[in-house]
């Protein structure tokens, strides 16, 4: 794995690409923020974006969402995919927050990820995007980048998210994770834009199987390269055990 100082210079790098990089969900108060989150599982930020406008307007607080019934939320949120299992999280979380912080977000890890439905993640989100608290929130394009790149070496979100908040100051640890997010979904997809990318040459994973694969070479077996799509490592297949050989009988 790349040292602290090679990871910020390459953090320097890819905010040149992406200048300005922040979160695409829309929001007002971290109250909206939180919500749009926990929609945001398994869908895209611009489905959310769609669907939060006439949510947040009729459910504008948590007080007022934790009066909803899963059968009157289900339909508006339906869109966004697991739709019921969200339905229960948004209705539990807003319930938790009136019950628990006077219906205000909580600006503390721990008080947030003890909400239905908010993992690290979200919470990070939260903190750094809404409530100017440092966060660094680490998802499958995360994940990947990071991964490939050589700024971190582990299939845990948990894991990453130490390794790269021990290489970056604080203050960038947000800004850190949207560059990476945005890097992810433009450039180094699962079918990366090599040719695009202002750290092509700081990245392990073009270096030890791209560009070896375009020159004719057998790619060299690294971390990066042992891991799929979204970061995690890919298992082993064994061979299947093969019984005696046959001899074939040539007598006639």
């Amino acid at each position: 794995m790349k040292t602290a100082r090679a990871t910020r210079e390459i953090l320097d790098k890819l905010e040149t690409q992406h200048p300005g990089a922040d979160t695409e969900l829309h929001f007002k108060t971290a109250f909206e923020l939180l919500v749009a989150t926990i929609l945001s599982a398994q869908s895209t930020d611009v489905r959310v974006n769609v669907v939060t406008p006439a949510l947040f307007k009729r459910y504008g607080d948590a007080r007022a969402l934790a009066k909803a019934t899963a059968p009157e939320l289900e339909p508006q949120i339906h869109s966004t995919g697991f739709f019921r299992a969200k339905a229960k999280s948004l209705i539990g979380m807003a319930q938790a927050l009136v019950a628990r912080h006077d219906g205000e977000v909580p600006a503390t890890m721990d008080a947030l990820v003890a909400l239905p439905g908010v993992g690290r993640k979200t919470a990070n989100v939260v903190l750094g995007h809404a409530l100017g608290i440092p966060g660094l929130p680490v998802d499958r394009h995360v994940l990947r980048v990071a991964n490939r790149i050589g700024i971190a070496e582990s299939d845990d979100p948990i894991v990453v998210e130490q390794q790269l908040g021990r290489a970056m100051p604080p203050a960038r640890w947000t800004r850190t994770s949207d560059t990476l997010i945005l890097h992810g979904r433009r450039i180094c997809r699962p079918k990366p834009l090599c040719d695009d990318c202002v750290v092509r040459e700081d990245c392990d994973y073009f270096r030890l199987v791209i560009a070896r694969a375009r020159d004719g070479k057998a790619p060299r077996s690294t971390p990066a390269e042992t891991r799929n799509a979204s970061g995690r490592r890919r298992k082993a297949v064994p061979k299947a055990k093969r019984g005696p050989k046959r001899v074939r009988n040539t007598r006639r």
